[in-house]
């Protein structure tokens, strides 16, 4: 391929994308009272937000309704050729339609009209014509006309399918925005995701207790030390006092240390290379909130205490990557 080609087809994909910038900016310009209307629509509904279109109008409206149920509106998507063959008894007095049609004449969704005026609904069109059926017989009219189509046979919708994906945004962070949403509700509607694990994992979630916690008493021998560590598989032991009393921590970068300075281990107990300033955390703190303590201060471990400062748990940094909160 020449150069003057590859030239080419790159100021084509940015007419396009310039063109369809300029279709988004012109609704920014448009935002009137309308979208504020159907704002406090949806606030109000006592029912749900059904979305409905055909074609790529109803692909838009698919990402739409996805994009509200999980921002905190509850939404879903009906095809209107479905809905006249039984799905309409999902619609429900209360509800709120939003109908999209970028032309306002989508046979199959102005099919639906005399079904929906008998019903006690809001009808919320957003279409690329404010004088076509839908528009008129809505009780709201969102104005998604572009000047133009990126596409340059002025066929494929482009610019006009943009248009409404980006409206339908803005309603869904505005409603966000109205209602409080907060990224712990959003990780509750994405529990398998990656925000939902790191808003949703507790440490007590992961963390090593009972048999599996690695643990001696003050005193013990070093070497009985190891022999806990080597059991429990955790590079490290936690050291407690008779009480339960955290006082210490011994990790294999402790027993490295150890070693430059003796091979000799015979003789020491675990009181005389312990660390005594361990690092803690609450089981009822988050899984990320411990990912940010070891990094903070370089540790690939955590014990884990109650509000007693006794032992409770450990917690290293594989449980973490295996838990992929990392």
């Amino acid at each position: 391929m020449n150069k003057t080609v590859q030239h080419e087809r790159l100021e084509q994909a940015q007419r396009v994308l310039e063109i369809e910038a300029d279709a988004i900016l012109a609704l920014r310009a448009r935002l009137d009272g309308a979208f504020l209307a159907a704002i406090d629509a949806i606030l109000a509904c006592a029912g749900r937000l059904v979305v409905t279109g055909i074609g790529k109008s109803g692909h838009i409206g698919r990402k739409i309704a996805a994009t509200l149920a999980s921002t905190g509106t509850p939404a879903f998507f009906v095809h209107p050729a479905e809905a006249a063959h039984g799905d309409l008894g999902m619609i429900t007095d209360g509800d709120v339609l939003l109908a999209l049609s970028n032309s306002g004449e989508s046979d199959e969704v102005i099919a639906l009209l005399p079904a929906l005026k008998r019903k006690d609904i809001t009808l919320i069109a957003m279409t690329g014509r404010p004088d076509s059926t839908l528009a008129r017989e809505a009780d709201i009219h969102l104005d998604a006309a572009v000047e133009m189509e990126a596409c340059p046979l002025g066929l494929a919708p482009t610019s006009s399918t943009t248009a409404a994906l980006a409206l339908g945004d803005a309603l869904a962070v505005t409603l966000l925005e109205a209602r409080s949403f907060r990224e712990e509700d959003f990780a509750l509607s994405h529990p398998g995701g990656s925000l939902g694990r790191r808003l949703l994992v507790h440490v007590r979630d992961l963390m090593h207790a009972g048999d599996t916690l690695p643990v001696v008493q003050s005193g013990t021998t070093l070497k009985d030390a190891l022999l806990e560590m080597t059991r429990k598989g955790l590079g490290m032991t936690a050291v407690v006092d008779a009480s339960a009393n955290l006082v210490g921590i011994f990790t294999d970068g402790d027993l490295r240390r150890t070693l430059d300075k003796t091979l000799d281990l015979s003789g020491l107990a675990i009181d005389d290379v312990m660390f005594r300033q361990p690092r803690t955390i609450s089981a009822e703190r988050l899984a990320s909130e411990a990912v940010k303590l070891m990094e903070t201060h370089k540790v690939n471990g955590l014990l884990v205490v109650d509000d007693a400062g006794h032992l409770v748990g450990a917690l290293n940094m594989h449980d973490l990557l295996q838990a992929r909160i990392v």
